[in-house]
């Protein structure tokens, strides 16, 4: 099997060029799909794929639903009043209406089924409240989208998404999808804002306010849902074949934060893998196409794009990289290409490394649109102690977080891994689209047919 010269795991041990390209990704601010910053940290990622010698680098263009965000706040009254308009407290969530709705407050909890059934009676013309947490008893991960749909379908008329990490600030994530704006106002709050609102209602349903009345939730959310143009950055080296090799993340950010680790990191790490294999170009049997999509936080419509615009035989396998600086111990979604795990798996024996693997078929990450379409696709991210996202979608994912010495660590393991599947044998076979839509669990069909992401006709 074929090895990553030491040379070049030195020069991986010892680089900084990931870390100052993240660095000034991060220092762009706002990148948030189709803003002006999103471009400005394209363009500095083609800059970084133009230094490390990589050829026809350059920007696409394509368009996407475009989301602004206005001021937004919660005010609740009945037995206490308060009034949350500082970002740090309560910000709208991206595919959100613009409106203002006062009614009842419903906390569902976590959002399950189970719990959204036992709420039932109650839904209907309230503000419904989940967690951003998911239960570790439940199977998969719930989207925050799921549990948005499931309060509008059963009469909310507003929504409330807590966060469950203490000091993390208010969670922010796309809720619209592809059926945006979606139906009803929605904000996150803080886990302090939350607490007490959870507490509020909790009082209330035992009977113990003044003729146990449900604490009123007042939303006011402004904000924009225009069309808009994004780009992707991309470049290529290796050998002129017609297959390539795609190594991918995403460069767009939620406008909240930095977006340091979700996903700078995994922009920086796609330009530093490909100056590593630049330094071995001759080595490799087929071409590696470098990706770092637009517009992934509201749709992976640059993921989208690339896929549909690119026909499927020239795809021999994708690798996304997204959250892979939280720590050096590498995790990789395979979506079931044992192949592509395998190869993963020889990397991190051959460096005495850690690797987690999961085999579930994931909608969520750029990756899924390859999936659905059964080319061989796995999301690599890092495993780190933090609860569900940790400090991502929030104010405080920022650089000061993360740590240049895993930065290095996940490039090198990353650049053996595609080393290896760009030269000889890529170990990824396709599959059909039957045969991925027959594999994916029962939850994830519902999610995906809630968001209007369904992508197989019935």
């Amino acid at each position: 099997m074929t090895e990553l010269p030491d040379r070049v795991v030195g020069d991986a041990r010892t680089s900084d060029f990931g870390w100052n390209l993240l660095t000034d990704l991060t220092d762009v601010g706002n990148r948030m799909a189709g803003s002006t910053g999103e471009r400005r940290g394209a363009e500095r990622v083609v800059e970084a794929f133009e230094a490390a010698g990589l050829r026809n680098a350059g920007l696409d263009e394509f368009e996407i639903p475009g989301w602004w965000r206005g001021e937004s706040s919660l005010s609740v009254s009945g037995a206490v009043e308060r009034r949350h308009e500082n970002s740090h407290e309560v910000i709208a969530l991206p595919g959100t209406p613009s409106g203002e709705v006062s009614a009842p407050l419903v906390d569902v909890g976590d959002g399950t089924d189970e719990e959204f059934a036992a709420a039932e009676d109650d839904l209907d013309g309230a503000v419904a409240m989940a967690s951003s947490r998911t239960p570790e008893s439940h199977d998969r991960w719930i989207h925050r989208m799921e549990k948005y749909v499931a309060a509008a379908e059963r009469g909310a008329v507003g929504f409330v998404f807590r966060n469950h990490i203490e000091g993390a600030l208010p969670p922010t994530g796309e809720i619209g999808y592809h059926n945006r704006p979606g139906p009803i106002p929605a904000v996150g709050v803080s886990k302090e804002v939350g607490d007490r609102l959870a507490r509020l209602a909790e009082t209330a349903e035992g009977g113990d306010t003044e003729g146990g009345d449900r604490p009123t939730v007042s939303l006011d959310v402004d904000c924009r849902n225009e069309p808009t143009t994004s780009v992707n950055a991309v470049a290529e080296l290796g050998p002129n074949t017609e297959e390539a090799v795609y190594l991918t993340a995403h460069v767009d950010a939620h406008d909240v934060s930095d977006g340091a680790n979700d996903n700078g990191a995994g922009s920086a790490l796609v330009a530093e893998v490909g100056r590593l294999l630049a330094t071995v170009e001759d080595d490799l049997d087929t071409r590696v196409r470098l990706v770092t999509f637009g517009s992934e936080e509201i749709g992976l419509w640059g993921a989208y794009h690339a896929a549909e615009t690119t026909p499927r035989e020239e795809i021999a396998c994708v690798v996304n990289l997204d959250g892979a600086c939280s720590s050096r111990n590498l995790r990789v979604g395979t979506n079931g290409f044992d192949g592509m795990r395998e190869t993963f798996e020889a990397v991190a024996d051959a460096f005495d490394a850690p690797l987690a693997t999961g085999e579930t078929i994931s909608p969520h990450g750029d990756q899924w649109a390859f999936v659905q379409e059964g080319i061989p696709a796995v999301m690599a991210s890092t495993t780190s102690d933090q609860s569900g996202r940790g400090w991502g979608h929030t104010h405080a994912d920022t650089l000061d977080k993360l740590d240049s010495r895993d930065l290095r660590e996940v490039a090198t393991l990353v650049a053996a891994a595609v080393y290896r599947f760009a030269t000889g044998e890529v170990g990824a076979t396709h599959r059909s689209r039957e045969s991925v839509r027959d594999a994916i669990d029962e939850g994830y069909v519902e999610e995906l047919k809630t968001g209007g992401r369904w992508p197989y006709d019935e």
